[in-house]
C-alpha cells in the first residue's frame, strides 16, 4: 500500500511552491536543507513524478508539483478548521456552509442575517466533495450541472443568473448594430466553466475583452477605469450605487446557482432559499 503523505510532506510542498527555493522554505519550516532535500525526493519518489525543476535559480514546480501544491493548500486548510469545528459542536450546532469566492461577499451577507453559519470558501469540485464527506452541511455552487455529483449528494436549483452589462456612472451605452461593444474595453467574470465561451463571443462583438479573477476585481476594474464590465447580475443584487446601470447582455448566457446537500438537508436553511434567490434577483 502506498504511504499516504504527512502533513510535514504538505506544509513543504506548499512552501516551496510559495517561496521558490528549497532552502527558503526549510528555513521556514526550522529543517535544515539536507533534511528538506531528502524528504523532497522521497515523495518524489511515492508520486512517481518530479516535483520541482531546480537550479541556481531556485525552485520551480512541474504540473504534478503545481497539483500537488494546490492540493496540498486544501488539505492543510481543511485541517485547520477541524478543532474549530470540534468545539462548534461542543457547544452548540451551528450550519457549517461553503462556496466560492466570488459568491462569498453576496451570499454570506444574505444567511449571516437569519442563521448561525461558519462559512467556507474554496473551489466548487471540492466544496462537493467535502458535503459527501460529512465535513459541509451545504455548499452553493454554479458547477452542479457540469460535474458527476459525488454518491449520497443532491443539488438543488437555488435561482437563474443572467449575465448583464454594468454601466458605471457617466460611461456611455453600448452601440447597436452587429458590433455593439467596437473598440470598447470590458472585463468580465463568470462564475461557471463558461470564461472562454464569454470571451470568444465579446471579441466576435468587438470587445477588448478582460477578464477579472473574481465579480468584486471585475465591477472595481470598471468603476476605477470607467469601462464596461459583463458580470452575473447577482454580482450587484446590492450594491449599485448612484448614476450606475445594468443593461442586457448583447447576447444570451444563463448560470445556474445550486446548492448541494446530503439528500435530508437542513431544513432551516431550505426555509431560506426562496428569500436567498429573491435577494439575489436570481429567477426560479
Amino acid at each position: 500500500m502506498t504511504s499516504l503523505p504527512a502533513v510535514e510532506d504538505l506544509r513543504l510542498v506548499q512552501a516551496i511552491a510559495r517561496t521558490g527555493a528549497v532552502g527558503t522554505a526549510a528555513r521556514e519550516l526550522r529543517i535544515s536543507q539536507p533534511s528538506a532535500s531528502q524528504r523532497l525526493a522521497r515523495l518524489e519518489r511515492l508520486c512517481g513524478a518530479k516535483l520541482f525543476e531546480r537550479d541556481t535559480r531556485g525552485a520551480r514546480p512541474t504540473p504534478a508539483g503545481a497539483e500537488l501544491a494546490r492540493r496540498a493548500d486544501h488539505i492543510l486548510s481543511h485541517l485547520e478548521e477541524v478543532y474549530d469545528a470540534t468545539r462548534a459542536a461542543a457547544t452548540g450546532r451551528r450550519l457549517v456552509i461553503g462556496t466560492f469566492a466570488s459568491m462569498a461577499p453576496i451570499l454570506f451577507p444574505v444567511l449571516d442575517a437569519d442563521l448561525d453559519v461558519d462559512q467556507v470558501v474554496d473551489h466548487g469540485q471540492f466544496l462537493v466533495e467535502r458535503v459527501a464527506e460529512g465535513t459541509l452541511d451545504a455548499a452553493f455552487v454554479a458547477i452542479a450541472e457540469q460535474m458527476t455529483l459525488p454518491r449520497g449528494t443532491i443539488a438543488r436549483r437555488v435561482g437563474r443568473d443572467d449575465l448583464v452589462l454594468f454601466v458605471p456612472a457617466d460611461v456611455p451605452l453600448p452601440a447597436t448594430g452587429k458590433q455593439p461593444l467596437k473598440d470598447r474595453l470590458v472585463a468580465f467574470s463568470t462564475y461557471d466553466r463558461g470564461s472562454e465561451e464569454i470571451q470568444t463571443r465579446l471579441v466576435a462583438l468587438g470587445a477588448a475583452a478582460r477578464r477579472g479573477v473574481t465579480l468584486g476585481t471585475t465591477v472595481a476594474m470598471a468603476r476605477r477605469r470607467s469601462h464596461l464590465a459583463l458580470v452575473p447580475r447577482s454580482a450587484l443584487a446590492t450594491e449599485l450605487r448612484p448614476g450606475e446601470q445594468l443593461v442586457a447582455a448583447p447576447f444570451r448566457y444563463r448560470l445556474t446557482l445550486s446548492v448541494v446537500t446530503t439528500p435530508t438537508p437542513p431544513k432551516l436553511l431550505m426555509s431560506r432559499l426562496r428569500a436567498l434567490r429573491e435577494t439575489l434577483n436570481l429567477l426560479p
